[in-house]
């Protein structure tokens, strides 16, 4: 699988990885953000709805769970579990049916939805560093392989 390491010196550096990310990111892709509070994993998500062309305003949804834009015939679903509470709450929200060929869902905080999630097709990790942070793709299906590869190059 393709994994490979970049240092991003700050938040200017985090959001134009997002926006290089967000090229050629193609639909049905589940990409998880794991990363301590203040890692910038928001940060890289507002880069990549930067770079797929979305004007406006992005915020984390720590409070409505997931928010969703559609840009150019994507729809791409941001959501932030840390406030998730439980299943029950997962399930009534219909979240699962966001993920399917013609969305992006990118997640924060997956590990509150372990056993509810497919598996990812991208794992994202931001840590902090020294000075700004360390960011480390890891692609975990062939379809994430490939696009990593393109990105790395």
């Amino acid at each position: 699988m393709c994994n490979f390491t970049q240092v991003l010196n700050d938040e200017a550096a985090t959001l134009l990885a997002g926006q290089a990310f967000s090229k050629d990111l193609p639909a049905g892709m589940t990409v998880f953000l794991h990363g301590d509070l203040g890692a910038g994993k928001t940060t890289f998500v507002r880069g990549v709805l930067q770079g797929m062309g979305y004007q406006g305003k992005v915020k984390s949804p720590t409070y409505t769970l997931v928010e969703p834009y559609q840009i150019a015939n994507k729809t791409i679903y941001h959501f932030d579990l840390y406030r998730l509470i439980d299943d029950e709450e997962w399930e009534e929200a219909g979240f699962r049916d966001y993920f399917n060929t013609q969305s992006i869902c990118m997640i924060e905080w997956p590990e509150k939805a372990q056993r509810l999630l497919p598996q990812a097709d991208i794992d994202i990790f931001l840590s902090h560093q020294a000075q700004g942070r360390q960011l480390r793709y890891q692609a975990n299906s062939l379809n994430a392989q490939q696009f990593l590869q393109q990105l790395n190059t």
